[in-house]
Protein backbone atom coordinates (compact mmCIF):
# COMPACT_ATOMS: atom_id res chain seq x y z
CA UNK A 1 0.00 0.00 0.00
CA UNK A 2 1.32 3.31 -0.76
CA UNK A 3 1.50 5.77 2.07
CA UNK A 4 0.40 9.39 1.62
CA UNK A 5 1.73 12.75 3.05
CA UNK A 6 0.34 14.01 6.09
CA UNK A 7 0.30 17.81 6.51
CA UNK A 8 0.74 19.00 9.85
CA UNK A 9 -2.16 20.58 10.69
CA UNK A 10 -3.92 17.24 9.76
CA UNK A 11 -0.77 15.27 11.47
CA UNK A 12 -1.60 17.11 14.61
CA UNK A 13 -5.66 17.06 14.62
CA UNK A 14 -5.91 12.78 13.67
CA UNK A 15 -2.96 12.72 16.61
CA UNK A 16 -5.60 14.31 19.06
CA UNK A 17 -8.22 11.89 18.49
CA UNK A 18 -6.45 8.76 18.93
CA UNK A 19 -4.32 7.02 21.75
CA UNK A 20 -0.34 6.27 22.01
CA UNK A 21 -0.96 3.43 19.80
CA UNK A 22 -2.27 5.51 16.99
CA UNK A 23 -5.77 3.81 17.47
CA UNK A 24 -9.55 5.39 17.54
CA UNK A 25 -11.93 5.01 20.25
CA UNK A 26 -14.03 8.11 19.65
CA UNK A 27 -17.91 8.69 21.27
CA UNK A 28 -19.82 9.91 18.94
CA UNK A 29 -22.63 12.48 20.51
CA UNK A 30 -23.51 14.55 17.90
CA UNK A 31 -27.09 13.48 17.70
CA UNK A 32 -29.33 16.11 16.73
CA UNK A 33 -33.12 15.26 16.18
CA UNK A 34 -32.64 11.44 18.33
CA UNK A 35 -31.82 13.47 21.55
CA UNK A 36 -34.66 16.54 21.69
CA UNK A 37 -37.09 14.73 20.30
CA UNK A 38 -36.43 12.79 24.03
CA UNK A 39 -37.05 16.24 25.28
CA UNK A 40 -39.46 17.24 22.95
CA UNK A 41 -42.62 17.72 25.96
CA UNK A 42 -40.37 19.26 28.54
CA UNK A 43 -40.63 23.20 29.19
CA UNK A 44 -37.21 23.75 27.85
CA UNK A 45 -36.33 21.01 25.39
CA UNK A 46 -33.08 22.46 24.48
CA UNK A 47 -31.56 23.42 28.07
CA UNK A 48 -32.60 19.33 28.86
CA UNK A 49 -30.63 18.38 25.14
CA UNK A 50 -27.60 19.94 26.60
CA UNK A 51 -27.44 19.01 30.07
CA UNK A 52 -28.09 15.28 28.60
CA UNK A 53 -24.55 16.08 26.32
CA UNK A 54 -22.81 17.79 28.80
CA UNK A 55 -23.67 14.87 31.51
CA UNK A 56 -22.17 12.31 28.90
CA UNK A 57 -19.33 14.07 27.87
CA UNK A 58 -18.21 15.27 31.28
CA UNK A 59 -18.47 11.52 32.68
CA UNK A 60 -17.37 9.71 29.24
CA UNK A 61 -15.38 11.77 27.34
CA UNK A 62 -12.25 11.28 29.62
CA UNK A 63 -12.71 7.52 28.58
CA UNK A 64 -12.42 7.88 25.13
CA UNK A 65 -9.92 9.01 22.85
CA UNK A 66 -11.81 12.03 21.44
CA UNK A 67 -15.66 13.36 20.84
CA UNK A 68 -17.91 13.60 17.94
CA UNK A 69 -20.08 16.61 18.63
CA UNK A 70 -22.76 18.54 16.86
CA UNK A 71 -22.48 22.48 17.10
CA UNK A 72 -25.34 23.49 18.35
CA UNK A 73 -26.54 20.95 20.92
CA UNK A 74 -22.68 20.05 21.84
CA UNK A 75 -19.62 21.41 20.94
CA UNK A 76 -20.33 25.08 21.60
CA UNK A 77 -22.54 24.23 25.00
CA UNK A 78 -19.46 21.87 26.05
CA UNK A 79 -16.76 24.00 25.44
CA UNK A 80 -18.17 26.99 27.16
CA UNK A 81 -18.55 25.30 30.66
CA UNK A 82 -16.00 22.85 30.23
CA UNK A 83 -16.86 19.96 29.88
CA UNK A 84 -15.54 18.93 27.48
CA UNK A 85 -12.22 17.69 28.50
CA UNK A 86 -9.13 19.81 27.27
CA UNK A 87 -6.81 16.32 26.76
CA UNK A 88 -9.21 14.63 24.12
CA UNK A 89 -9.71 15.54 20.70
CA UNK A 90 -13.03 17.37 19.17
CA UNK A 91 -14.68 16.43 15.80
CA UNK A 92 -17.40 18.83 15.18
CA UNK A 93 -19.85 18.05 12.57
CA UNK A 94 -19.96 20.09 9.53
CA UNK A 95 -23.17 18.54 7.84
CA UNK A 96 -26.82 19.85 7.83
CA UNK A 97 -29.12 17.55 10.13
CA UNK A 98 -31.09 14.69 7.93
CA UNK A 99 -31.32 14.48 4.00
CA UNK A 100 -33.38 16.28 1.62
CA UNK A 101 -34.84 14.54 -1.42
CA UNK A 102 -36.93 11.27 -1.81
CA UNK A 103 -35.86 8.68 0.00
CA UNK A 104 -34.09 6.05 -2.60
CA UNK A 105 -31.93 9.01 -3.55
CA UNK A 106 -30.98 11.39 -1.04
CA UNK A 107 -28.44 14.56 -0.26
CA UNK A 108 -26.46 15.36 1.85
CA UNK A 109 -26.21 19.68 2.41
CA UNK A 110 -24.42 21.77 4.25
CA UNK A 111 -26.32 24.24 6.19
CA UNK A 112 -25.67 28.45 5.57
CA UNK A 113 -24.62 29.18 8.53
CA UNK A 114 -21.68 26.64 9.64
CA UNK A 115 -18.33 25.75 8.09
CA UNK A 116 -14.73 23.70 7.88
CA UNK A 117 -13.79 27.18 8.70
CA UNK A 118 -15.64 27.79 11.61
CA UNK A 119 -14.90 24.15 12.99
CA UNK A 120 -10.89 25.07 12.54
CA UNK A 121 -11.49 28.29 14.33
CA UNK A 122 -13.12 27.01 17.16
CA UNK A 123 -10.76 24.68 18.17
CA UNK A 124 -11.64 21.54 16.84
CA UNK A 125 -9.21 18.72 15.97
CA UNK A 126 -11.48 17.13 12.72
CA UNK A 127 -14.61 17.71 11.01
CA UNK A 128 -16.69 15.07 10.25
CA UNK A 129 -18.79 14.93 7.07
CA UNK A 130 -21.72 12.82 6.97
CA UNK A 131 -22.67 11.73 3.09
CA UNK A 132 -26.01 9.40 2.38
CA UNK A 133 -24.39 7.39 -1.13
CA UNK A 134 -25.43 4.43 -3.34
CA UNK A 135 -23.47 4.30 -5.86
CA UNK A 136 -26.47 3.70 -8.66
CA UNK A 137 -28.49 6.66 -7.22
CA UNK A 138 -29.15 9.44 -9.21
CA UNK A 139 -27.66 11.98 -6.85
CA UNK A 140 -24.70 9.46 -6.36
CA UNK A 141 -22.35 12.40 -8.54
CA UNK A 142 -23.43 15.32 -6.40
CA UNK A 143 -22.68 13.47 -3.38
CA UNK A 144 -18.65 12.64 -4.86
CA UNK A 145 -18.72 16.17 -5.61
CA UNK A 146 -20.05 17.55 -2.13
CA UNK A 147 -16.81 15.38 -0.78
CA UNK A 148 -14.41 16.69 -2.95
CA UNK A 149 -15.37 20.15 -1.92
CA UNK A 150 -15.24 20.02 1.58
CA UNK A 151 -12.32 18.12 1.23
CA UNK A 152 -10.71 20.33 -0.91
CA UNK A 153 -11.42 23.13 2.09
CA UNK A 154 -10.37 20.75 5.20
CA UNK A 155 -6.81 20.58 3.19
CA UNK A 156 -6.66 24.37 2.39
CA UNK A 157 -7.27 24.82 6.50
CA UNK A 158 -5.09 22.05 7.55
CA UNK A 159 -7.76 20.09 9.36
CA UNK A 160 -8.51 16.79 9.30
CA UNK A 161 -11.81 15.11 8.05
CA UNK A 162 -13.33 12.14 9.46
CA UNK A 163 -15.75 10.99 6.04
CA UNK A 164 -19.12 9.47 7.30
CA UNK A 165 -21.28 6.98 5.00
CA UNK A 166 -24.49 5.42 5.18
CA UNK A 167 -25.94 3.43 2.45
CA UNK A 168 -29.13 3.21 1.69
CA UNK A 169 -31.61 0.96 -1.28
CA UNK A 170 -32.13 2.81 -4.95
CA UNK A 171 -34.85 1.69 -5.95
CA UNK A 172 -37.89 4.04 -6.03
CA UNK A 173 -40.39 1.33 -4.88
CA UNK A 174 -38.48 1.44 -1.37
CA UNK A 175 -37.25 -2.73 -1.64
CA UNK A 176 -34.65 -3.13 1.04
CA UNK A 177 -31.12 -3.96 -0.32
CA UNK A 178 -30.30 -7.93 0.16
CA UNK A 179 -27.63 -9.05 2.67
CA UNK A 180 -25.43 -9.36 -0.51
CA UNK A 181 -26.11 -6.18 -1.64
CA UNK A 182 -25.94 -4.54 1.36
CA UNK A 183 -22.10 -5.31 1.67
CA UNK A 184 -21.60 -4.25 -2.02
CA UNK A 185 -23.35 -0.38 -1.68
CA UNK A 186 -21.06 -0.26 1.56
CA UNK A 187 -17.55 -1.79 0.03
CA UNK A 188 -18.34 0.34 -3.01
CA UNK A 189 -19.19 3.56 -1.53
CA UNK A 190 -15.45 3.41 0.24
CA UNK A 191 -14.29 2.65 -3.22
CA UNK A 192 -15.80 5.43 -4.78
CA UNK A 193 -15.38 8.38 -1.83
CA UNK A 194 -12.22 7.51 -0.25
CA UNK A 195 -10.13 8.38 -3.32
CA UNK A 196 -11.65 12.27 -3.44
CA UNK A 197 -10.24 13.29 0.01
CA UNK A 198 -10.98 12.73 3.48
CA UNK A 199 -8.65 11.47 6.26
CA UNK A 200 -10.61 8.65 7.85
CA UNK A 201 -13.82 6.87 6.49
CA UNK A 202 -16.46 6.37 9.62
CA UNK A 203 -18.19 2.98 7.71
CA UNK A 204 -20.91 1.41 8.64
CA UNK A 205 -20.67 -2.38 9.27
CA UNK A 206 -20.92 -3.70 5.78
CA UNK A 207 -23.26 -7.06 7.00
CA UNK A 208 -27.03 -6.75 8.12
CA UNK A 209 -26.60 -8.62 11.05
CA UNK A 210 -29.72 -9.56 11.41
CA UNK A 211 -29.87 -11.40 8.04
CA UNK A 212 -26.63 -13.05 8.87
CA UNK A 213 -26.26 -13.02 12.49
CA UNK A 214 -23.31 -15.61 12.37
CA UNK A 215 -20.02 -13.63 13.08
CA UNK A 216 -18.22 -16.60 11.08
CA UNK A 217 -19.79 -14.57 7.98
CA UNK A 218 -18.44 -10.97 8.91
CA UNK A 219 -14.77 -11.40 8.46
CA UNK A 220 -14.63 -11.11 4.64
CA UNK A 221 -16.96 -8.31 4.33
CA UNK A 222 -14.77 -6.04 6.56
CA UNK A 223 -11.70 -7.11 5.00
CA UNK A 224 -13.19 -6.33 1.44
CA UNK A 225 -14.03 -2.78 3.14
CA UNK A 226 -10.31 -2.42 4.11
CA UNK A 227 -9.28 -3.01 0.59
CA UNK A 228 -11.50 -1.38 -0.77
CA UNK A 229 -10.62 2.01 1.31
CA UNK A 230 -7.68 4.34 0.37
CA UNK A 231 -8.01 5.71 3.81
CA UNK A 232 -8.01 4.15 7.43
CA UNK A 233 -11.63 3.12 8.88
CA UNK A 234 -13.31 3.18 11.75
CA UNK A 235 -16.61 1.67 12.86
CA UNK A 236 -19.70 3.43 13.80
CA UNK A 237 -22.19 1.63 15.70
CA UNK A 238 -25.95 2.25 14.12
CA UNK A 239 -27.28 1.85 17.62
CA UNK A 240 -27.14 -1.71 17.67
CA UNK A 241 -27.18 -3.43 21.00
CA UNK A 242 -23.73 -3.37 22.83
CA UNK A 243 -22.78 -7.35 22.78
CA UNK A 244 -23.36 -6.57 19.31
CA UNK A 245 -21.40 -4.24 18.50
CA UNK A 246 -18.67 -5.29 20.85
CA UNK A 247 -18.48 -8.10 18.31
CA UNK A 248 -18.62 -6.14 15.26
CA UNK A 249 -15.64 -4.21 16.56
CA UNK A 250 -13.50 -7.15 17.04
CA UNK A 251 -14.62 -8.64 13.87
CA UNK A 252 -13.73 -4.73 12.21
CA UNK A 253 -10.64 -4.42 13.70
CA UNK A 254 -9.15 -8.05 13.00
CA UNK A 255 -9.53 -6.92 9.35
CA UNK A 256 -8.09 -3.47 9.34
CA UNK A 257 -10.18 -1.17 10.85
CA UNK A 258 -8.55 1.51 12.96
CA UNK A 259 -10.90 1.97 15.43
CA UNK A 260 -14.28 2.81 16.50
CA UNK A 261 -16.29 5.77 16.49
CA UNK A 262 -19.63 5.48 17.88
CA UNK A 263 -22.07 6.63 20.15
CA UNK A 264 -25.94 4.95 20.82
CA UNK A 265 -24.67 1.15 21.37
CA UNK A 266 -22.52 2.75 24.29
CA UNK A 267 -24.98 5.20 25.64
CA UNK A 268 -28.40 5.13 24.46
CA UNK A 269 -29.63 3.90 27.53
CA UNK A 270 -29.03 6.83 29.71
CA UNK A 271 -31.25 8.94 27.05
CA UNK A 272 -34.75 9.89 28.28
CA UNK A 273 -34.66 8.49 32.08
CA UNK A 274 -34.03 10.43 35.54
CA UNK A 275 -30.53 12.66 35.87
CA UNK A 276 -29.70 10.01 38.77
CA UNK A 277 -30.24 6.76 37.03
CA UNK A 278 -28.51 8.31 33.93
CA UNK A 279 -25.48 9.61 35.94
CA UNK A 280 -25.20 5.85 37.47
CA UNK A 281 -25.48 4.25 34.20
CA UNK A 282 -22.80 6.64 32.60
CA UNK A 283 -20.40 6.45 35.55
CA UNK A 284 -20.44 2.51 35.60
CA UNK A 285 -21.71 1.05 32.47
CA UNK A 286 -21.13 3.47 30.08
CA UNK A 287 -17.36 3.51 31.44
CA UNK A 288 -16.78 -0.56 31.39
CA UNK A 289 -18.34 -0.54 27.61
CA UNK A 290 -15.59 1.95 26.46
CA UNK A 291 -12.60 0.38 28.30
CA UNK A 292 -13.20 -2.88 26.63
CA UNK A 293 -14.00 -1.39 23.47
CA UNK A 294 -10.57 0.12 23.89
CA UNK A 295 -9.12 -2.64 25.02
CA UNK A 296 -10.48 -4.36 22.01
CA UNK A 297 -8.84 -1.61 19.86
CA UNK A 298 -5.80 -1.81 21.42
CA UNK A 299 -5.39 -5.41 20.63
CA UNK A 300 -6.59 -5.71 17.30
CA UNK A 301 -7.03 -2.36 15.38
CA UNK A 302 -4.50 -0.96 12.63
CA UNK A 303 -2.89 1.83 13.88
CA UNK A 304 -3.96 4.81 11.44
CA UNK A 305 0.32 5.45 10.81
CA UNK A 306 0.24 2.74 8.45
CA UNK A 307 -1.34 4.85 6.22
CA UNK A 308 0.63 8.11 6.32
CA UNK A 309 3.79 9.45 6.24
CA UNK A 310 5.32 12.91 7.39
CA UNK A 311 6.45 15.86 5.51
CA UNK A 312 10.28 15.76 4.98
CA UNK A 313 10.74 19.68 6.24
CA UNK A 314 13.67 21.99 5.53
CA UNK A 315 14.60 24.25 8.17
CA UNK A 316 12.94 27.07 6.76
CA UNK A 317 9.48 25.09 6.19
CA UNK A 318 7.19 27.25 8.04
CA UNK A 319 7.91 30.46 4.98
CA UNK A 320 5.73 28.42 2.61
CA UNK A 321 3.14 27.66 4.91
CA UNK A 322 0.02 29.45 4.19
CA UNK A 323 -2.07 31.07 6.36
CA UNK A 324 -5.94 30.49 6.96
CA UNK A 325 -7.90 32.71 5.22
CA UNK A 326 -11.06 34.09 7.28
CA UNK A 327 -14.05 31.51 6.89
Amino acid sequence: MNTQVLSLGKQRGLSQCANDQFVFNILALDHRQAVKKVFVDQPDPYAQAVAFKRAVVKTLGPAATAMLLDPSIGAGPCLADASMPGGRGLVVTVEASGYAGPGHARVSRLPEDWSCGQIKRLGASAVKLLVYYHSRAETAPAMQDLVAQVAEECGRLDIPLFLEVLTYSPDPQGARLSPQERIQAVVQAAADLTPLGGDVLKSEFPVDVKSQPDPGQWADACQALSQASQIPWVLLSAGVDYPVFAQQTLVACQAGASGILAGRAIWKEALGVPADERDRFLQTTGRERLQELQSICNQYARPYTDFFRPQDLAEDWYAAYPGVQAA
